[in-house]
């Protein structure tokens, strides 16, 4: 699963074979705690991660949606920047 974006200790990853992996997500993971974020609506479908953790997930995926949906779509991967 290759790594999208690295900030603040969190990696965000994505598989990129959207036929084996259901509705368009992502994976965070911040140490021990894991979460799946649906791209569309940016809420967390599954996972332990921190509220903080989340928030700043939130945030970044909002800043990076449609990038995120094209990537989901295209299979074609790209780095992102993380939070600024």
């Amino acid at each position: 699963m290759p790594v999208v974006a690295r900030f603040y200790g969190l990696i965000i990853k994505m598989y990129f074979s959207q036929r084996e992996h259901g509705m368009p997500h992502f994976h965070a993971m911040y140490a021990e705690f894991n979460g799946v974020f649906d791209i569309q609506t940016l809420e967390m479908l599954e996972g332990d991660l921190p509220i903080r953790a989340q928030r700043l997930v939130k945030e970044w995926g909002a800043q990076h949606q449609q990038e995120l949906l094209q990537m989901w779509e295209t299979n074609e991967f790209k780095q992102l920047p993380g939070l600024e």
